[in-house]
C-alpha cells in the first residue's frame, strides 16, 4: 500500500473514530495507530532503544539454553505449564509440541555481538497510542486524559514491603467464604495479615480474563464473573488501600497467566500487525488502568510490568489445543513477538517495557515500576536476562523482582545470597525484592525448617532489596502449602505456618 493511500486510510479512519468512539477492532486501527504514531514522536531519552554491550555468542546461547532446559525445568506457581522441549537447538521460550514452532535459534544470535535487533523502519522513537478498547482512549495517541490529582493517591510509605498475592481471595469472598486468625476469631484476611506482620499486597491482572482462553472463560472454573480485569482489580485495590497497606499490582499483559512457559498476547491485542502499534496497546492499557486506580484513590506503590519474562513477552497465541492454563501454544508472527531467543524479539520486548514504564510514570511518577523473572537457580540466565534489558536497552525500570521457589529447584534462600548480593553490586542504581516466594519444599508441603522467616529475614537486610512477597496465603499447590486450613468454604489461620511471620 503506498504512503498515500496509507496516510488516507489512516486519516479516515481517524474522523471516524471521532464521530464513533473507534474504528472497531484493532487490526482495523493499526493504520491509524501508526499514523498518529508517526506525526507524534516521543524524543524520551527512556525510550530511545540502544544496544552498547558486547557479549560473546558463548555465553548468550548458553544463557537462552538454561531458560528452557528440561532437566531443570519446573512448573509456574500460577499454572501447570507444559515442560519445554530438552533439545538444545529449539527456541527457548516454546512449549508447543508443534514441529513449526521449534525452529533453530536465530542466527544472529551466535554472531561475535549481541545484535540490538531494533526495528530499521523506527529505531529512534517509540510509538505509544490508544489502546482501541481502553475506556480512555480515542483516535489521537495523545488522547488519554490526565489523571485528576487526589490527595488521597498517594502511595504508602513503607521502608519495606512484607506482602503478599492474595488475588483469589476477590473468589472467596463471592462464595462468602470466612476467615478466622489463628485464635480462632473470625476476621477480614486484611486484618488477619496485618495482625501477623504483613503490610503490602499484591494482585495480578489481565487485559480480558472472560475471552475465549482467558482465566475467567467459560468452563474454565474461574467464570462466574471477570477476575482479574479492570474494574475488579481497582475494586479490590481500593480496600488494600483502605486497610492502610502498600500495593503492588502484577500486570500480566496476557488474558491468563503470563509465565515462563507462556506469554500469550491478549486477544484483543491479537490483530495488532507490528510492535509500534502493539507497544501503542501496551502503553494505552497500562494508562487507562493507572488512571482508573488513581481516581479511586488507589495508586500502587510499584507496578510490575509483565509477569516472569523470562523468554520475553506478548510471545504467544492460542490455538484449538490451548487449555484453560494457556498450555499448548504458537509463535505469534515476527513482526510483534518479544521472545527474547531472537534479536527482533529483543527489541519488541524493550519497546514493550518502555511503553508500560512511560504510562505508568506520566501517571504518578512516584510509583516504583519492576520488571520480573525466575530461573534465579541458574545464575546465567538472570546475567543474561539483566544484561540484555538494562546494559543493552537501558529499560528504566525501578526495581528488579525474581521468583524464588524451593520446590522449583532454587534451593534455600543461602543458595540466592551470592547472585542477589552480586546483582547489588553491579546494579546500585535498581532496587529489588522476591516477587514471589513460599518455602514449600514439595508439592503442597513445607518442613517448617524456619525458611520462610530466613527469606523475609535476609532480604530485609541486603542493600537496595525493598520487599518480600508470599505466593499465595489462602491456595497451596506444586510451590508449598497455604497459611490457611481450610474447612467447608472457611479458611483458618495456621497457627504454626503464622509463628514465622508475626
Amino acid at each position: 500500500m503506498s504512503i498515500l493511500k496509507s496516510s488516507f486510510i489512516g486519516l479516515a479512519c481517524v474522523s471516524l473514530a471521532i464521530l464513533s468512539q473507534g474504528c472497531g477492532d484493532d487490526s482495523a486501527l493499526s493504520s491509524a495507530v501508526i499514523l498518529s504514531s508517526e506525526s507524534h514522536e516521543e524524543s524520551s531519552n527512556s525510550n530511545t532503544l540502544t544496544s552498547s554491550a558486547v557479549q560473546s555468542s558463548s555465553s548468550s546461547s548458553a544463557a537462552l539454553n538454561e531458560v528452557y532446559d528440561s532437566s531443570s525445568s519446573t512448573n509456574s506457581p500460577t499454572s501447570s505449564f507444559a515442560e519445554s522441549s530438552s533439545s538444545k537447538d529449539v527456541e527457548p521460550v516454546e512449549t508447543s509440541s508443534s514441529s513449526s514452532h521449534h525452529s533453530e535459534l536465530d542466527p544472529e544470535l551466535s554472531s561475535s555481538s549481541r545484535h540490538s535487533g531494533l526495528d530499521p523502519e523506527s529505531s529512534s522513537s517509540q510509538h505509544f497510542g490508544p489502546d482501541p478498547e481502553s475506556s480512555s482512549s480515542s483516535s489521537s495517541r495523545h488522547s488519554v486524559p490526565d489523571p485528576e490529582s487526589s490527595s488521597s493517591a498517594k502511595p504508602v510509605k513503607i521502608d519495606f514491603f512484607n506482602g503478599a498475592d492474595i488475588s483469589e481471595v476477590q473468589e472467596y469472598e463471592r462464595n462468602n467464604t470466612k476467615f478466622y486468625d489463628v485464635d480462632g476469631k473470625e476476621s477480614d484476611i486484611f486484618t488477619i495479615l496485618k495482625n501477623h506482620g504483613f503490610n503490602s499486597i499484591r494482585l495480578r491482572t489481565f487485559v480480558s480474563p472472560k475471552a475465549k482462553y482467558g482465566y475467567a472463560a467459560n468452563g474454565c472454573g474461574h467464570d462466574a464473573e471477570a477476575y482479574g480485569d479492570k474494574d475488579h482489580v481497582v475494586a479490590y485495590a481500593k480496600k488494600v488501600k483502605a486497610a492502610g497497606m502498600g500495593l503492588l499490582v502484577d500486570i500480566h499483559y496476557s488474558d491468563v497467566w503470563a509465565d515462563p512457559g507462556k506469554q500469550i498476547i491478549p486477544e484483543r491485542w491479537r490483530g495488532v500487525n507490528n510492535a509500534n502499534a502493539m507497544a501503542d496497546s501496551v502503553y494505552a492499557y497500562t494508562k487507562d488502568l493507572m488512571i482508573a486506580l488513581k481516581n479511586a484513590g488507589a495508586t500502587p506503590d510499584m507496578v510490575q510490568v509483565g509477569n516472569e519474562t523470562t523468554p520475553g513477552i506478548l510471545i504467544h497465541k492460542p490455538n484449538s489445543k490451548t487449555d484453560c492454563w494457556g498450555n499448548g501454544v504458537d509463535k505469534a508472527a515476527t513482526s510483534v513477538n518479544g521472545d527474547m531467543g531472537t534479536a527482533a524479539g529483543k527489541a519488541n520486548a524493550a519497546k514493550y517495557f518502555n511503553a508500560g514504564i512511560k504510562a505508568v510514570k506520566e501517571v504518578s511518577p512516584t510509583t516504583k515500576t519492576v520488571l520480573h523473572i525466575e530461573r534465579i537457580r541458574q545464575a546465567s540466565t538472570v546475567n543474561w536476562w539483566m544484561g540484555v534489558i538494562f546494559d543493552d536497552y537501558k529499560i528504566p525500570a525501578d526495581v528488579m523482582g525474581f521468583s524464588a521457589y524451593t520446590a522449583y529447584g532454587d534451593g534455600s534462600p543461602d543458595n540466592w545470597k551470592s547472585l542477589f548480593n552480586s546483582l547489588t553490586s553491579k546494579y546500585s542504581k535498581l532496587e529489588f525484592i522476591v516477587a514471589e516466594y513460599n518455602g514449600g519444599d514439595s508439592d503442597n508441603h513445607y518442613k517448617f525448617d524456619g525458611s520462610r522467616k530466613k527469606t523475609r529475614e535476609m532480604i530485609s537486610g541486603m542493600n537496595h532489596w525493598i520487599g518480600t512477597f508470599f505466593w499465595e496465603p489462602t491456595i497451596g499447590g506444586a510451590w508449598g502449602p497455604s497459611l490457611f486450613d481450610k474447612r467447608g468454604k472457611d479458611l483458618y489461620a495456621n497457627a504454626k505456618a503464622f509463628e514465622e511471620f508475626f
